[in-house]
């Protein structure tokens, strides 16, 4: 992966503050110096929790890092929540990176996607093809494990971070976002994260939410106290009906009985959730 960052001589990351992100943006800045740069994109589809950690992050290893915001609400393709909703986001945020640094000498673009993302569903790759934007991790054939595994060696306090995604993959295809929905699924994660839990999902459909936490911390959410004082606050932001999802948080269950058939540009085409 560094002979693949040297070759390319200067790199702009999408960085978001996640496992692999994070990581990447070590590399590259171990190894490019001052000629690799980080950029976190801001929107409210971004966990509110996350921003200051990622900031924390970056500066601890002496990361270059410019923060842009993102407008994907403002487009009609991505509110509708198809299930190709990612491939309008990563082309709002590519198109955003680039026109950030058109005046900068930044102009290799590179993306966290690792190895194990080739064999799931990801939206939005079909973007980043578009774009000639770069993923060294996935290139190098790095795996997720093996990520986490290196962080922990570098010393990076993400070598455990749970699984990110953004607040947009809460909610079920064909489904409208917008931003008071986006609010009250971040409030509720804020909320399960300040208790302690992990994995977090608040599923939002509707004025239900289905909540997936760890599978191993389903017994104390399920606890009488617990249960009470998370329905409380949850109806407190505008939910009508609390669910809790018996088996936990478990990668891509958003996607469960979708076919390829349904997606468009499949081939290009990865979905997570």
């Amino acid at each position: 992966m560094k002979a693949l960052l040297k070759e390319m001589g200067e790199v702009t990351v999408a960085y978001s503050g996640g496992v692999d992100s994070t990581f990447l943006l070590k590399v590259a800045t171990d190894t490019l110096k001052d000629k690799a740069m980080g950029v976190l994109a801001v929107s409210p589809t971004f966990p509110a929790r996350e921003y200051d950690r990622a900031i924390e992050v970056a500066k601890s290893f002496g990361a270059s890092i410019r923060v842009i915001d993102t407008n994907e609400l403002e487009d009609d393709n991505f509110v509708n929540n198809p299930v190709n909703r990612c491939y309008f986001c990563k082309s709002e945020l590519f198109d955003s990176i680039a026109k950030m640094a058109e005046d900068q000498r930044f102009r290799n673009f590179v993306d966290g996607s690792n190895h194990d993302d080739l064999g799931d569903h990801r939206p939005g790759m079909r973007a980043l093809k578009e774009r000639n934007v770069r993923s060294p991790l996935q290139e190098a054939g790095l795996t997720k494990k093996e990520i986490r595994d290196l962080s922990r060696e570098f010393g990076l306090p993400t070598w455990d971070k749970d699984a990110l995604a953004c607040l947009s993959s809460r909610f079920p295809y064909g489904e409208s976002i917008n931003r008071e929905k986006l609010r009250m699924v971040d409030e509720a994660e804020n909320f399960l994260a300040d208790l302690g839990f992990r994995n977090i999902r608040a599923r939002h459909q509707g004025k239900t939410v289905n909540i997936e936490v760890d599978p191993e911390q389903i017994p104390r959410l399920q606890e009488k106290q617990t249960r009470g004082k998370v329905e409380d606050y949850l109806t407190s932001i505008g939910y009508e009906k609390i669910q809790i999802d018996p088996d936990g948080y478990r990668r891509g269950k958003l996607n469960d009985g979708l076919t390829t058939t349904e997606i468009p540009n499949a081939e290009d085409l990865r979905i997570a959730t």
